[in-house]
């Protein structure tokens, strides 16, 4: 396994954007408002990850979340505070009033999304018509992603947290190495146990809607309708991959 995309950083003794040594850790910005949504995006920023489906289910996608730790902590809060949630925040479990009540406390919070996606149909008509293992595509999938983000940054420091559940760990550590060493000294990168990370639990929402979409579930029409005003203002927004790299 490989991740092409990722291209390593410069080192430097200070970040471009926050200049602050990329070394250290600064405090969290406090919870975004709607009128300062891009506010929220300044300062230390975290990408967490999470993926949803498989090709035996007709696609995978793949959720990389920009947030600071301090906006996914609050936009968690405040969901569980007004639904009575307990437990994990699940994309295959939440109803769709939940979701957009989600959807819109991101929105609000200033959040924003890369989300790659891989439909097993398109895949196959791809020049060589070969699937890829379930690794082999969530590989690509998380290349393509964070090889989005990585560009966009601007020189602020950036976290990555990547959910530690689908693989055995020692191939979740190798993904975790390739990330960062793309990352250099601009940033750390993490596994993550979801149930433990509100930032993972946001992202796995979002891959799931794109999931839903992807695959034309039933509720994917009206799940399509809650992501538009996102996809209008391209705070999420959709990488395809139709062809393995």
């Amino acid at each position: 396994m490989q991740l092409r995309g990722l291209r390593p950083r410069p080192t430097s003794p200070m970040c471009a954007g926050c200049g602050r040594n990329p070394s250290r850790r600064s405090r969290a910005a406090p919870w975004p408002s709607s009128a300062s949504s891009n506010e929220g995006l300044a300062g230390a920023m975290t990408i967490y990850c999470d993926e949803s489906g498989g090709l035996n289910a007709g696609a995978m996608t793949f959720s990389a979340v920009m947030l600071t730790p301090a906006a996914a902590s609050a936009i968690h809060t405040r969901f569980r505070s007004v639904t009575g949630l307990r437990g994990e925040l699940k994309g295959s479990r939440i109803s769709l009033v939940g979701r957009a009540w989600l959807l819109e406390l991101f929105d609000r919070a200033g959040g924003r999304a890369w989300v790659a996606v891989a439909e097993r149909d398109r895949l196959a008509q791809s020049p060589g018509g070969r699937l890829p293992s379930d690794l082999e595509l969530y590989a690509a999938l998380l290349d393509l992603a964070i090889g989005r983000w990585l560009p966009e940054t601007g020189g602020v420091c950036t976290d990555v947290v990547i959910d530690d559940g689908r693989y055995d760990p020692h191939i979740l550590a190798r993904v975790r190495a390739e990330i960062q060493a793309g990352l250099g000294q601009w940033g750390r990168a993490s596994l993550a146990d979801s149930r433990r990370s509100e930032g993972v639990q946001i992202a796995d929402v979002i891959a799931n809607s794109l999931f839903n979409i992807a695959v034309k579930s039933p509720r994917a029409r009206r799940i399509r309708t809650l992501l538009n005003p996102l996809l209008e203002t391209r705070a999420i927004r959709i990488a395809d991959l139709t062809a393995m790299p």
